[in-house]
């Protein structure tokens, strides 16, 4: 089981109550000592980037009105990458995050930021700042487990849907943006209230509203505008926006996935949350539900420093140019209390994460118990799961089971 509180043995078995109260203690200590050292230097390095990324794109677009020429679409659409990347991670979804509301400046606030993406700023910060952060990791409540499009735990039951989550993810990956757009509007609860006859809430509607607008702006300035101002280089001006928001699409997609799909980071029920969690235990869960991508500085900031995606989770109000000067730290107290910092280069995390899609895509057991020389036998006990009814599906899935337990 991948749910902490079913585990035969917890990695926070070995914590005494005040061990927890104590975590939160030192970890509040360094949040403090970034708080108070907080200054220009830290206003530099967000304004810095935001030049550069500013200065990327329209270089980028400049370099793209000549894009039916090869040479000019290969290094416009990579600047244009970039520059979609940058404004996306490092810029709004750390300023989205109120982490730089300190330095009051009104065009770099929470507060008046809108970035190039089809989700709106007001959507995002609800489902992913007020919910996902409050949340992290908890089955049934946090949503960004799995995009609510897949099983991501082996306590959550499987069904023959389940089979088509590897292309689901992949599907969404491609379509990143408007995937979470879509998942800001928490569309598929909706859908279900729909089937109930229940209308769609007033709310709702007027969240739909402005997500459509915003995706019908970003769509004429990718697709229209920019196209026809380009004139004889329109179509392959067009190609280059395409590529360009598929490649932050895939990019995106695979740094969030590293931050909380990868096999070993846990996830937790509801049921054994307490409900007024301690700062100490709220740090806990943010610790044990994130995994971090090691790297160079470069790629750090690449990944909107969520690279760190520990750090992040722990303070996720703190700069980001900060998470990588307090990392040490934070890796020295989970050394200090016996847990484990989940941290891998990129192709072993983005690895790791499609292994446990693809897993739980799987009846429990299903993949550890086929090999090459059962896989005929195997994959039909598959279909007749797959196309059999609850009972059937019960009773092979016990026999997998019991292999599970064998092997243990």
């Amino acid at each position: 089981m991948t749910t902490m509180t079913k585990k035969a043995e917890s990695p926070v078995a070995h914590l005494t109550a005040e061990d927890i109260e104590q975590i939160g203690l030192e970890l509040d200590a360094i949040r403090q000592e970034v708080i108070d050292s907080r200054g220009e230097r830290d206003a530099a390095y967000i304004r810095r980037v935001i030049k550069v990324q500013r200065s990327l794109e329209l270089g980028s677009r400049a370099v793209l009105l000549g894009s039916m020429f090869p040479p000019a679409w290969i290094l416009g659409t990579a600047g244009l990458s970039v520059a979609k990347i940058l404004d996306n991670m490092e810029i709004g979804h750390n300023i989205l995050h109120g982490q730089w509301d300190w330095m009051r400046d009104p065009k770099i606030h929470s507060t008046t930021w809108e970035w190039d993406s089809a989700s709106t700023a007001e959507g995002w910060k609800k489902t992913h700042n007020e919910t996902h952060h409050t949340y992290t990791n908890i089955i049934g409540k946090d949503n960004d487990l799995g995009w609510g499009i897949m099983r991501v735990d082996e306590d959550q039951p499987w069904a023959p849907r389940c089979l088509w989550q590897p292309v689901m993810n992949f599907l969404n990956m491609c379509v990143f943006e408007y995937g979470i757009a879509m998942y800001d509007l928490d569309m598929g609860e909706t859908l279900r209230k729909r089937k109930l006859g229940r209308p769609a809430s007033p709310e709702f509607k007027k969240n739909l509203k402005n997500t459509l607008a915003k995706i019908r702006k970003q769509a004429t300035k990718d697709y229209v505008v920019h196209p026809l101002l380009s004139g004889p280089s329109a179509l392959s001006t067009l190609t280059a926006n395409l590529t360009a928001n598929f490649v932050r699409n895939v990019w995106s997609h695979a740094v969030i996935m590293c931050g909380h799909f990868p096999e070993g980071v846990e996830t937790f029920e509801l049921a054994a949350i307490p409900e007024k969690e301690t700062r100490g235990e709220w740090y806990l869960r943010q610790m044990l539900g994130s995994a971090n991508i090691s790297g160079s500085t470069l790629m750090h900031i690449m990944t909107g420093n969520l690279s760190h995606q520990i750090e992040h989770h722990i303070f996720p109000d703190l700069p980001s140019n900060r998470y990588g000067e307090i990392a040490p730290k934070v890796q020295a107290l989970f050394e200090k209390y016996g847990l484990n910092y989940h941290s891998a280069p990129l192709p072993v995390q983005v690895a790791s994460a499609w292994h446990k899609v693809l897993r739980l895509s799987l009846p429990n057991g299903w993949l550890a118990a086929t090999n090459r020389h059962n896989l005929v036998p195997q994959l039909r006990k598959l279909y007749t799961m797959a196309t059999g009814d609850r009972r059937t599906r019960r009773a092979l899935q016990k026999e997998l089971d019991a292999f599970l337990a064998e092997a243990a």
